[in-house]
């Protein structure tokens, strides 16, 4: 294998790799701050409507 070769491999495969790295952290946090307050927000409707919400399901799944 040959330097161009290489370097071409490395621009062709690292930089997609670290931008898919870094996206994929970022967009977690931000998921799981939209679960949350998905959770939240279950819990409030539920509580106002008077509906017994079981999650112990869920936490058996996670």
């Amino acid at each position: 294998m040959e330097v161009n070769d290489l370097v071409n491999l490395i621009s062709n495969t690292a930089f997609p790799v670290v931008i898919s790295g870094y996206l994929l952290i970022r967009l977690e946090k931000q998921i799981v701050g939209l679960s949350a307050s998905i959770n939240k927000l279950n819990t409030i409707i539920s509580t106002k409507l008077g509906v017994v919400v079981d999650y112990s399901d869920e936490n058996k799944n996670a």
